[in-house]
Formats: C-alpha cells, structure tokens, sequence
C-alpha cells in the first residue's frame, strides 16, 4: 500500500478540486449576460445548476460508493468533473455553460467518499487529523480559489477558467488511480434506484424554491409549487425507504440521536459559513459609502484566510478531538462563529477589522467541519460509511443554499440607490450579521445536546 501521507494528500487535493468548483465562476458572474447574450435570470443557472447537482449527487454517490468501490466512485466523478468543464470551455452560448458546470457539480461527492476512504485505510490515531485535513478543503478551495479566479480572468479569456479546471480534474484522476487503494469494503444488496430518483426529485424541487425565490417571488406559484412539491416528494420517498430492503440511505441510522443532531447542526454551520461567503465579500466590493470599494481580487484577498485557517487548524482539530471529543469541537467551531459575527457587528468600519473576522470563521468553519464527519462515523456501522457521510454534506449544502438564499433577499430588500443601482444598506448587512450568529448559536446549542458517546449497538470498530 502507499504511504498513508500520501494517500492523506491526494484525498485533499482532490477535496480542493471539489471545492474550487464552486467558486470558479464568481469573477465573471456579473458579466455573464454580456458574455453569453442572455437574460440574468437565465446565466443564474450557471449557478444554480452546480449547487442542485452537487446537493442530489452526494449522498447517492456515497451509497455507491459503499457498494461499488469508494475509489472507484470517486474516479468517475472526476471523470465527469473533466467533461463537464472541456464542454464549458468549448461552450459559447448558455445552454452549454449551464451543462458543463452542471457536471463539475458532482465532483462534490469526493468529499465525503474521500473521508469515508481514510477511515477504510488510516491507522486509528491517524484517522482524526486525516479527516480534520479532509474536511479544511471543504472551505480552503472557495477560499483559495476566488482570488486565483479572479486573477485568470482578468489577464485572460474567461474559457481559460474552465481549461484550469479540467486540467486539475486529469491531475486528481492520476493520482487518485495511482496513489488510492482500491475499497475492499462493499455493502452487499441492490441500488436502490427509486430511492435515488426520489430523492432527485424532492431535492430538486426544495433547492430550486430556496436559490430561485428571491428572482421568481417568494409568493410565486413557481416557487411554491416547487417547494411544497419537493417536500411531498420527501415525504413519499421517507416512507418508501423505511420499507424497502435495500433502501439508498438507511433512515433508521439516519434518525439516531448522534446522527439526527450533527446533521441538523451541520445545516446551521452551512449557513454560517455561507453568511459570511455572501456579506464579506459584497461589503468589501461596494463603493463607498456603503463599503470599501476594493476589486474583486483584493476582496479575496481578504476572504481568502478563513481557507488558510482552516487548512492550518486541521492538525490541531485532529488533536483536540482525540482528546476532548468531536462533540466539544464542535461546540468550539460555532463558539469561534458566534464570536466572528459578534465581532463584525461592533466593528466592521475598516477593512483589516473584517479580515480580522473572516480569521474567527475560518477558526469556527475548520473546527466545526472537522468534527462533523468525525462524529457521523462514530455513530454508524462501517458499511454504512458512504451513505451517511454524503447525507451529512447534503446538509451542509442545504445550509448553504439556504444562506445564499436568504442573506441575498435581506441584501436585495434593505438596499438604497446609489449611482444608478441599488446598494445594501449598512442595516442590511448587520442584519446578515445577526442571521450568521443565530445560526451559529443553534449549531452550538444541538452540539451541546448531541451525547458525549454513541450507543454502544451504533459503535462501529475502527480500523487499526
């Protein structure tokens, strides 16, 4: 077998590549219609379309994952990662761009595949900080890559971001093939093909009303329709998998206390993280006096060391873990939250005393992230590993999905006009500030509720 160090790196650049993808196209995002000669409301897909698939594809992933071959799973979503991004740049009207970033979006499940893949071949006591690293990239590659975005585009054709990013997914593919052992630990039974479809269509439907709704009308029929759908769809589809016998995610693991309140807690922390991604950025990018009036590149150079952090916080999460548990370390991360936002609200009038708070998320998001998994795998049976882990990141994307939602319609509503455009007012961004620590605080109080050890029948053995 390869050195674990190794397999540890090739896992967490393939987690960068994920994370990447969702930054990529947010220096030209404004200039879509432009590029393409299309209507906003169309180029929102190029958007859209990558959270709807990344939030559908993970947990299915993962249930493959558990039954086919994690490693195996995880070349074809690089494989996909790669097409997707040759068809966008080959791409020069929108339906094209909407296809190609639609397949970067399920390069989203190597996350979870890749945490489940270092508990099959770690050591014990290298498990933790492997997961901790793991998990970092989750936030590092949207925070590394906005201002490498950025600086692509402006000294180069907007295709070039798209060649940047099938060029990484050829790197991943190598060396995962390379590098990754192959899983020799497989759950045996059928896949559950309506479970999957079920699934697909009532997450489909949710995301849809929650990242559409500011631009359709929260009261709309299409957004309503879409929702309350969504929901029923669930609903069916819950109901079918507690009576199947090889159901896509086993809902009865999925209920346990443990796992039920990480989860929950997980779409808090999406949220919180998200918060700041949309308020920062925007405040430090609008003229005065509304903001600082940097450029897009000198904003995420702002931004970019909550991703730093959380990358140089692995090892010591790892740590901490082991010693306090990932229950406390958790209840750490969304501390470290609360107090970024607290912070914010108190000062927020020069540009080094946001960089100051994006510091404390990234302390909060890289403790917070690295626990959840941590705490997950504790509470299921190793088969179950792929599934629950994808179910876990779900979450967070619908906590994430949900914040972009929500903090742009306070944005979009509390705004004034200021030469010849609406700008947010400075009541606008403190309420965002305020959204960010609510979520922050309820993460912690279902951290402090989680049980310090998962029932003993739940305790899955760990590799040694």
């Amino acid at each position: 077998m390869p050195p674990q160090g190794a397999i540890v790196a090739v896992l967490a650049t393939a987690g960068l590549a994920s994370s990447f993808m969702y930054t990529l196209v947010v220096p030209i995002q404004a200039k879509l219609p432009e590029l393409l000669d299309a209507s906003r409301e169309d180029t929102a897909w190029v958007v859209t379309i990558t959270l709807l698939v990344a939030a559908v594809i993970t947990p299915i992933s993962g249930r493959l994952g558990d039954m086919y071959g994690k490693r195996r799973i995880v070349l074809v979503l690089v494989a996909v990662l790669v097409a997707g991004s040759v068809i966008a740049a080959l791409s020069h009207d929108i339906v094209g761009l909407v296809v190609g970033r639609g397949l970067q979006g399920a390069v989203t499940g190597v996350v979870p595949l890749g945490i489940s893949i270092l508990r099959d071949v770690l050591r014990q006591d290298r498990v933790d900080g492997a997961i901790a690293l793991i998990s970092a990239t989750l936030g590092v590659g949207g925070a590394l890559g906005m201002p490498l975005s950025a600086l692509v585009t402006q000294y180069s054709d907007w295709h070039a971001l798209f060649w940047l990013a099938a060029g990484l997914g050829v790197l991943v593919f190598a060396l995962v093939l390379l590098i990754v052992p192959p899983s020799v630990l497989r759950t045996a039974g059928r896949f559950d093909y309506v479970g999957a479809a079920g699934l697909t269509v009532g997450l489909t439907g949710i995301l849809l009303a929650i990242s559409r709704g500011n631009e359709w009308g929260w009261a709309s029929p299409a957004v309503l329709g879409s929702g309350i759908g969504g929901v029923a769809v669930l609903l069916a589809w819950g109901w079918f998998e507690l009576r199947t016998s090889d159901p896509l995610l086993d809902l009865r693991v999925a209920v346990r206390r443990p796992v039920l309140l990480t989860n929950v807690a997980s779409i808090a922390m999406g949220f919180a993280l998200f918060t700041s991604n949309v308020a920062y950025p925007q405040v430090l990018e609008l003229p005065a006096p509304a903001g600082f009036g940097l450029s897009l590149l000198a904003a995420s150079l702002i931004v970019a060391p909550s991703g730093l952090m959380m990358m140089l916080l692995s090892p010591v999460a790892g740590r901490l873990s082991r010693t306090l548990g990932p229950r406390i370390l958790l209840a750490f991360g969304a501390i470290a939250l609360i107090a970024a936002y607290g912070y914010t609200l108190l000062f927020s009038q020069e540009v080094w005393q946001l960089f100051v708070a994006n510091v404390l998320v990234g302390v909060g998001i890289g403790f917070g992230y690295a626990a959840m998994p941590m705490l997950i795998m504790r509470s299921v049976p190793q088969s179950e590993t792929g599934a629950s882990n994808g179910l876990n990141a779900l979450c967070r994307s619908l906590g994430t999905s949900t914040a972009a939602a929500v903090i742009g319609a306070v944005l979009a509503t509390l705004s004034t006009p200021q030469d010849g455009m609406q700008v947010p007012t400075a009541a606008a961004f403190q309420l965002s500030y305020v959204l960010g620590g609510g979520a922050a605080i309820v993460a912690l109080a279902l951290a402090l509720l989680i049980p310090q050890r998962p029932a003993p029948e739940a305790h899955p053995s760990l590799p040694h």
